[in-house]
């Protein structure tokens, strides 16, 4: 009953005002703050089905210091209590009661809690469901059925099953409670969602009021420039015009004043000439006014126009200025809805490899964008144990012009990873989402293997990529011969030439001509075309055993790693000797040369060192593996980092990227489920792709390094 106020009269024990008063005091009570526990037994906290006292033997009497107490208890205490004193104290408040002469059932009743036991059960009889036939008999309510019914209609189970026993039965008084209480919390629930919605809209309508007012501002901010720009082109014609009218106005006045002076001078020369009478001075004077007059004939005609004009059609100048003011600017605007836009990351993610994220928009009505231009912004971090945060990555965005946009990163090191990723201020779906970057680095693709065919490798050691086609060239040793294949690991063609017999070709290097290779048992370097036709051959008195090939294409140099003499010998296209890198002990047996994107020389062993174009040492790149393995091919990409194959001296076998310009990239390939077994020779493609030779397993693999 809401708002309902009880007004209830107490009758109190005289001793509460007086020894022979009796007060009246009236009591307001709100029922929605009223609840059951009122009317327990304060002592024994006597509770029968409702919880509260009854009219029988726990009946509420009033004692003389107000409290309440249940005759059962009251009987208990004076019976333990009074003995011949005839009386006991209260149980609550320790006050001492005198019992009236018939027991403590004479004791009065407490009135506020009969009246309040009046009200519930009023109000209970006015909540309790009856059954329409049964008019006292309160309905049940099965929870697991989720039906109401009448024990006495249905002959005590309301349905025909076996198992009703296990059904979950409760007063229908008692569910419509639980959900009324559901209702209000969904109710509750659902107002505090709907103003949550309500306070995001309201603060988009403050953000789109923010951008509208910093668009204008920008718009006026603008066109004030433009305006400035031409106000100073205006100027500037201006300033030309007063010149050149200023240029013409001296020359003309100057010729205004030369006539005005020869004017005076003919008046001066023609003053009293009535009065002479002399002739010799009247033809004099006749000569000279014959003279000015000449003059007056060169002064007839001004020196300078007036010709002055403002001339806007030499060219399409004021054409172009209104065309460019038309397509001047472009308000842009979005469809875009944030929360149904989502992320997908690449299947899997290797660190130290550049990876991506693939954000896709959508509109409200889940349709894809097909076009950019949207604010996003991303956050991509390593999460520790404690789901902290431990740092953040650096990111670029790309917008793909196609409601698609591609968020690449480079994580250095494995672990577990959150990105969160908002468009226009607003988080997308699935934020943030979490992803794992993994620390082995398999290959995306491999030809050939151990026990090949006979038409595949035996003994691969080294291998040259066409930079411009991307034609592959791997040195099959063992069959004397290079195999080429395409991008795709498809077999074109065998190239055969007599530089490759022997079965001891180690070297091989793309030239301006064609292909250049090395022998190490005849000592002969050879260049050849792509269809191994011999273009020149040349070998060099001091070879001991040259082991590898490489090219300098910016100066044509041909550069022989020679492990005999433990050098580099530089030469010209034509096989003359320039100069050499290195001499003895520079080197413990050279596994590989390689020339970088500017012209240096690195050289491997058991660790790599770098040399400028003309020889001179510069620094070791790498020194932590002297003595603990060797190198097996090596190769210098166009952005200066550096691959090479390495196989340590416990037998493990792995790809190492390098730079000498960045100490801190120092990254392995394991190739953790395709073992690399003794890798040499190794070549970059233009994707940032690495193909090793894996000897031990007579194939070729293929790496993402970057």
């Amino acid at each position: 009953m809401d708002g309902l106020r009880l007004a209830i009269q107490t009758r109190l024990g005289e001793r509460m005002v007086s020894m022979n008063s009796t007060l009246v005091e009236t009591v307001s009570i709100n029922y929605e703050d009223f609840n059951e526990s009122f009317l327990t037994c304060g002592t024994c906290l006597y509770s029968v089905w409702s919880g509260m006292y009854d009219g029988n033997e726990h009946t509420p009497k009033l004692l003389q210091c107000s409290h309440t107490v249940c005759l059962h208890c009251l009987t208990r205490i004076a019976a333990s209590q009074t003995r011949d004193t005839g009386t006991f104290r209260c149980p609550i408040c320790r006050e001492l009661i005198t019992i009236p002469r018939g027991g403590v059932s004479a004791l009065p009743p407490s009135f506020l809690v009969n009246q309040l036991l009046d009200l519930m059960s009023r109000q209970r009889r006015e909540v309790i469901p009856k059954c329409s036939v049964h008019i006292n008999q309160e309905l049940l309510f099965c929870e697991t059925c989720d039906t109401v019914f009448c024990t006495l209609c249905t002959g005590g189970s309301h349905n025909d099953s076996t198992n009703s026993c296990e059904h979950t039965i409760i007063p229908f008084s008692i569910a419509i409670k639980r959900m009324s209480e559901i209702l209000l919390y969904k109710a509750n629930e659902c107002i505090s969602k709907l103003t949550q919605a309500q306070e995001g809209v309201t603060a988009e309508l403050n953000k789109l009021t923010n951008a509208k007012d910093k668009c204008i501002e920008h718009i006026e901010s603008t066109f004030q420039q433009i305006q400035e720009a031409i106000d100073k082109r205006k100027q500037e014609m201006i300033d030309q015009v007063n010149q050149m009218c200023n240029e013409k106005k001296r020359v003309l006045e100057e010729q205004h004043g030369l006539i005005e002076n020869e004017k005076n001078k003919v008046e001066q020369e023609c003053h009293g000439l009535q009065y002479q009478v002399e002739v010799r001075n009247i033809t004099q004077k006749i000569e000279i006014l014959t003279e000015k007059l000449d003059t007056a004939f060169s002064l007839g005609e001004p020196r300078e126009n007036s010709f002055l004009k403002c001339d806007f059609t030499l060219n399409d100048s004021l054409d172009q200025i209104q065309q460019h003011l038309g397509i001047l600017g472009k308000v842009r605007t979005s469809t875009t809805f944030p929360s149904l836009c989502t992320a997908q990351v690449e299947e899997s993610i290797i660190a130290g490899i550049e990876s991506s994220i693939t954000l896709t928009t959508v509109d409200y009505h889940g349709n894809s964008r097909k076009t950019g231009g949207d604010p996003i912004q991303a956050e991509i971090s390593l999460v520790t144990t404690d789901q902290s945060v431990e740092s953040l990555l650096p990111l670029r965005i790309q917008d793909c012009e196609d409601g698609t946009y591609k968020i690449y990163f480079r994580a250095r090191k494995p672990g577990r990873y959150g990105v969160k990723i908002s468009v226009i201020d607003r988080p997308i779906k699935d934020n943030p989402l979490y992803f794992d970057v993994l620390e082995h680095n398999n290959p995306v693709a491999i030809y050939g293997s151990r026990g090949s065919a006979k038409d595949e490798f035996n003994q691969p050691v080294a291998i040259a990529i066409d930079e411009k086609d991307q034609t592959i060239y791997v040195l099959d040793t063992g069959n004397s011969r290079i195999k080429v294949l395409n991008e795709q690991f498809e077999c074109i063609k065998h190239v055969t030439n007599e530089g490759l017999l022997g079965r001891s070709c180690t070297g091989i290097a793309i030239s301006n001509n064609g292909l250049v290779v090395v022998n190490w048992r005849s000592k002969v370097v050879t260049e050849m075309d792509n269809d191994g036709e011999t273009i020149k051959s040349f070998t060099y008195n001091a070879f001991q055993e040259p082991i590898d090939v490489a090219v300098d294409k910016s100066y044509g140099h041909l550069l022989v790693a020679d492990n005999g003499m433990s050098c580099v010998f530089v030469f010209d296209e034509e096989g003359k000797i320039l100069f050499q890198v290195g001499k003895k002990g520079t080197f413990c047996l050279i596994s590989s040369v390689a020339v970088g994107p500017t012209g240096e020389i690195f050289v491997a062993d058991s660790r790599v060192q770098m040399f400028s174009a003309k020889g001179d040492f510069m620094e070791i790149v790498y020194d932590e593996g002297k003595g603990k393995g060797r190198y097996g091919g090596i190769v210098v990409d166009q952005d200066n980092r550096i691959i090479a194959s390495r196989t340590e001296q416990k037998g493990r076998s792995y790809l190492q990227v390098l730079c000498s310009n960045d100490k801190t990239i120092n990254q392995y390939i394991d190739s953790y489920d395709s073992k690399l077994k003794r890798p040499n020779g190794c070549a970059v493609t233009n994707d940032h792709h690495v193909i090793v030779v894996d000897l031990g397993n007579n194939c070729i693999k293929k790496y993402r390094y970057w």
